[in-house]
């Protein structure tokens, strides 16, 4: 049965930031108002991906995993994880700012929620002049000059804004103080963990007038004022070839610019994920062919030793473990 691409049912979520971009440039189909992000592969237990296509539609991603196992996500894969997939991917479209948050390490978010960690990336598909991202301080930084300003609801005077367009990358490590801004959707690849502490909201509130929770006597110890300031992530755009953009040891992203048909042989021992960021392509296996267009993801499971890809002008990204 894990003989062809496998694609999901995008789960849509409402924000309180969200805006139309995934309904009007992914071609996402909604009823919901503020359409924030489209989880593309999740095993959160709150938003399980279904399979959308081929003889598996209808079945659960933890279907998959509690019925193959090694041979849908890797042999070193399952050992790690078992049963639950070790990766969320995402599409995000921020119409307003995100709130200023991080994300806890393993050890904390185990310690604390039983969880993983949240590693994660972003690659930028779109953004509206002047729009940015937060990412990091924009100055040497200490827990007592942090927290003044946080009590000061002056936060943003010390953060690093940077302006983005499309094809900009970051790599966000657990303990970078991060947002999102306004006018930018973007392609979100991390860890399987919905842990987020919210330290600054921008004091704005909801349709009842209450402000949203935030957590910033968990976030305290979960900041790392240490971290360098290299979280741009600069790659190589070559045609027709594999390009690194971030290996840890969480998840291996690539980007691939295709323009006429790779051949590609598995040898990661893990499935791989494609991510159509521009154009369309099809994925053909000896079994099945397979055509996403931007806006789409499917999974190639671990046991599908060689496929091939096929454009004439698209932009994908790679992912695996």
């Amino acid at each position: 049965m894990l003989t062809y691409p496998i694609k999901f049912d995008p789960i849509l979520k409402e924000k309180i930031w969200g805006g139309q971009k995934l309904k009007s440039l992914l071609n996402k189909e909604s009823d919901l108002t503020n359409v924030g992000e489209s989880w593309e592969i999740s095993d959160i237990d709150n938003g399980v991906s279904v399979v959308n296509n081929g003889a598996l539609k209808g079945k659960t991603l933890k279907d998959l995993l509690n019925t193959y196992k090694a041979a849908l996500i890797g042999d070193k894969n399952y050992k790690v994880f078992g049963n639950k997939f070790p990766l969320l991917i995402k599409f995000i479209d921020a119409e307003k700012d995100l709130s200023i948050q991080l994300h806890p390490n393993d050890a904390l978010a185990a310690k604390r929620h039983n969880s993983f960690g949240k590693t994660e990336m972003w690659y930028v598909l779109q953004a509206e002049k002047d729009a940015n991202l937060i990412v990091g301080f924009n100055q040497e930084m200490n827990s007592e000059t942090y927290l003044k300003h946080l009590k000061a609801k002056t936060l943003p005077e010390i953060l690093n804004f940077d302006p983005v367009k499309e094809g900009d990358s970051y790599f966000i490590e657990v303990g970078r103080v991060h947002a999102i801004g306004a006018g930018v959707m973007l392609a979100e690849i991390q860890q399987t963990s919905d842990r987020t502490y919210r330290v600054y909201d921008w004091d704005r509130v909801d349709a009842n007038g209450n402000e949203r929770e935030l957590h910033n006597d968990l976030a305290i110890d979960a900041i790392d004022f240490n971290l360098e300031n290299d979280y741009k992530v600069n790659y190589s755009k070559s045609i027709n070839q594999v390009n690194e953009m971030v290996d840890c040891p969480y998840f291996t992203t690539n980007y691939l610019e295709i323009t006429n048909t790779i051949k590609k042989e598995n040898k990661v021992d893990s499935f791989i994920i494609y991510m159509c960021v521009s154009g369309e392509v099809e994925i053909e296996t000896a079994n099945a062919t397979e055509r996403i267009i931007k806006g789409e993801t499917v999974l190639i499971p671990a046991a599908i030793k060689t496929f091939q890809i096929s454009s004439k002008n698209a932009k994908l990204l790679e992912v695996y473990v």
